[in-house]
């Protein structure tokens, strides 16, 4: 066997190489070594070039993070945002009774959906402060509350958890495609 007969990459198929190849000389069979490892050196090299690189660029996108929360919330602001989140539910997310509060759920992630292409990271931060608000809120109330009603606001913590998520997400994969 040569070497054109073995076209293929990888170090089993190096070893796989280094094993059948009776026709070859321990001098071509070190070249075919020394080639292969080369390669996965130059491989080597970029991709810790690559996660050094991705590895700053997501420390500053955790720092821009922190640094942004690290700012209070505007009281008038975080009035405003539950306004448009939870509309009539808005002025009592303290009160809300096991009759409110799976409406509240309601009314928050349908302006959510609404409402999300359009936020900016300071956005989300206001309507995080809503939404765990509201789970306070249900946290006082659950015991008393109808176990259709919570497995739908569960359900909805769970979209908007995940809502929240993919923005994180998209935000980071920009930040680490510069």
């Amino acid at each position: 066997m040569n070497a054109r007969f073995c076209h293929l990459t990888g170090s089993a198929v190096l070893l796989a190489l280094l094993l059948t190849s009776c026709d070859s000389t321990p001098r071509e069979r070190q070249e075919v070594a020394n080639r292969e490892l080369a390669k996965l050196d130059t491989a080597a090299r970029q991709g810790g070039k690559t996660l050094k690189r991705l590895g700053r660029q997501t420390l500053a996108f955790d720092s821009a993070n922190r640094a942004r929360r690290a700012v209070p919330l505007s009281t008038a602001k975080q009035r405003t945002m539950d306004q448009e989140l939870l509309g009539g539910y808005a002025d009592h997310i303290g009160d809300l009774t096991v009759k409110d509060i799976a409406g509240a759920y309601g009314e928050l992630l349908r302006a959510v959906r609404v409402r999300r292409t359009s936020w900016q990271l300071r956005d989300w931060d206001y309507a995080q402060n809503t939404y765990q608000r509201l789970n306070q809120q249900l946290a006082r109330i659950r015991l008393d509350l109808p176990a259709r009603d919570e497995l739908r606001i569960r359900a909805w913590q769970a979209e908007f958890t995940a809502l929240r998520a993919k923005r994180t997400a998209t935000d980071l994969r920009a930040a680490t495609r510069k």
